[in-house]
């Protein structure tokens, strides 16, 4: 990292406030394109929120539209009801990319790419939104399924809230690469270097009560390994 890009990093940083800094500086990443595609490529984001002067955290199924991003659950739930008109929260993703294997206990570590986002929630009333915002949700377990599905009643619509985040700050942190023993230990006969992890599909199984021979839908055959 040249001299500019520390000054660029530390005037990043400075401009946050507190609760949205990095702490550990060369491990921020600071192009928004790239915590954003970190967001797209998670399945499951951690949301906290405070409810009954509680920290509260729940992991919950996500989507993005532009700059906002959605969350939903029956209106009976903690988050959906609890939220008032507007709301602070905090979304976290983190992708596992490796286990970092090194030749001390204090030096083992993750390679991960981890995002936390602070913003707004807020109730979404508007019903094109809402119903925009549950396309993207469907589609984002599996791309194409809302096109496959029967359409939603007015009773399944009106019992699902949906909450739109709308993002204040977000950061990015990513670590990569071998471990970092202390100098005198690389000469200790001890294997070290990196597994990596990766999310797979391992399968898919048909409903006990599908009727009939249906095959499986574009959607799904699309993430279903081959010979499956």
């Amino acid at each position: 990292m040249t001299k500019i890009e520390r000054t660029i990093g530390h005037q990043h940083r400075a401009s946050l406030p507190r609760h949205a800094r990095v702490r550990v500086g060369k491990r921020e990443v600071t192009d928004p394109s790239e915590a954003w595609a970190v967001i797209d490529e998670a399945r499951i984001a951690h949301v906290g929120f405070v409810a009954d002067e509680r920290p509260i955290v729940i992991p919950m199924l996500h989507a993005r539209i532009g700059r906002k991003l959605y969350i939903h659950g029956a209106k009976a739930t903690r988050i959906v009801k609890g939220i008032e008109e507007r709301a602070p929260v905090c979304l976290t993703v983190t992708l596992l990319d490796g286990i970092v294997v090194a030749r001390s206990a204090f030096h083992h570590s993750m390679n991960y790419r981890s995002v936390v986002v602070h913003a707004q929630a807020r109730h979404v009333v508007n019903a094109a939104e809402k119903e925009a915002a549950l396309v993207a949700l469907t589609n984002r377990l599996l791309p194409g399924r809302w096109d496959e599905v029967r359409p939603m009643t007015a009773k399944e619509f009106g019992a699902t809230g949906v909450l739109a985040l709308d993002v204040e700050q977000i950061t990015m942190k990513r670590r990569d690469g071998p471990p970092v023993d202390d100098e005198e230990d690389y000469r200790l006969p001890i294997w070290a270097g990196v597994v990596s992890l990766a999310e797979t599909v391992t399968g898919v199984s048909s409903d006990e009560r599908l009727a009939g021979d249906i095959p499986a839908s574009p959607s799904v055959a699309a993430l279903a390994p081959s010979g499956r």
